[in-house]
């Protein structure tokens, strides 16, 4: 009976997932129009921060409570799924063009803010408060440098009529970030009940089914983003929920409480510096990237997933 409980919340918890992220692409979508600057800054603002909220619910009450080393597992798996999953599984599903800005500017800052956090966790095996407040005054300016950058491009943006009145449009974003987060919760627990029940060992489902259940909201944001036609927001949901899970998540665990690193990590932030400079060259060699640049993308997650099943 209490399986049977346990499936048919995980159901649920889908359900909710699916319908959160209509909800807010449609929302984010009719706030770039009254804002009048490009969907795909949407995508690297709202959506991003709106679908990292999980991440950051985890690993902030982690380091208020003193036990923040979950943080940054919880950041790389995250960022590795974003890149090779999420961008992996919407490129399958349809052609993914990723624009100039992006090839311009957030990627390559992107680049350089994950070659920062594994130079100072190889540094001395930790992610001291100073690295924290380096990391969260990075997120204040890269924020404003978006805001400052949308405002530029305004004059020069013809953009849609909106599909919703602008509190129709907030109140959707708000409902849809709730049904994102709590179908997130709900899925993440039931999919963690049912595989401890089915045998799984506590350390591998952890690594595996939580660390992609925090993501979840991203992977089912972009998809229905790209089903509705939404592609930049789709690909900027990614670059952006990656850069916010290293300087604000990261940034806010190590100021609260100084984060160690186990040393065993070490290949796994080597594999996502690997993903996202693989993603980068497969943009680079080609701006619409479809199912050929997918197929990589998920066979390389998939050959990571083995790994880290065989070295637990």
């Amino acid at each position: 009976m209490d399986m049977i409980i346990t499936i048919g919340l995980l159901i649920l918890g889908f359900g909710l997932l699916i319908k959160g992220a209509d909800f807010f692409v449609d929302g984010a979508g009719a706030v770039a129009s009254y804002l009048k600057v490009p969907t795909v800054i949407i995508g690297l603002t709202i959506v991003a921060f709106g679908t990292s909220a999980p991440e950051a619910a985890v690993s902030i009450t982690a380091a208020l409570s003193g036990s923040n080393a979950i943080a940054v597992s919880n950041v790389i798996g995250s960022n590795i799924f974003n890149l090779l999953a999420v961008l992996g599984c919407t490129a399958m599903i349809t052609k993914v063009p990723v624009p100039r800005s992006i090839m311009r500017k957030e990627f390559p800052f992107l680049i350089v803010i994950s070659a920062l956090m594994l130079g100072l966790i190889m540094m001395d095996g930790s992610l001291s408060r100073f690295d924290g407040i380096l990391f969260l005054a990075g997120i204040i300016g890269y924020v404003a440098w978006l805001v400052m950058d949308s405002l530029k491009m305004r004059a020069n943006i013809e953009v849609a009529e909106p599909a919703f009145k602008l509190p129709v449009a907030l109140i959707l974003i708000v409902v849809g970030i709730a049904g994102i987060i709590f179908g997130g919760d709900l899925v993440v627990d039931s999919a963690r009940s049912i595989a401890l029940a089915l045998g799984m060992s506590e350390k591998l489902v952890g690594l595996t089914i939580v660390s992609i259940g925090t993501s979840l909201p991203e992977l089912v944001t972009s998809l229905m983003a790209a089903k509705k036609g939404e592609v930049d927001i789709a690909i900027g949901n990614v670059v952006g929920s990656n850069v916010f899970n290293i300087l604000f998540i990261l940034g806010s665990s190590a100021t609260i409480t100084p984060i160690p690193v186990e040393a065993a990590l070490s290949f796994d932030l080597i594999v996502m510096m690997a993903a996202t400079l693989l993603c980068f060259m497969l943009a680079k060699l080609n701006r619409n990237m479809g199912k050929k640049e997918a197929l990589i993308m998920l066979l390389s997650f998939i050959a990571y997933m083995a790994y880290i099943v065989v070295r637990n």
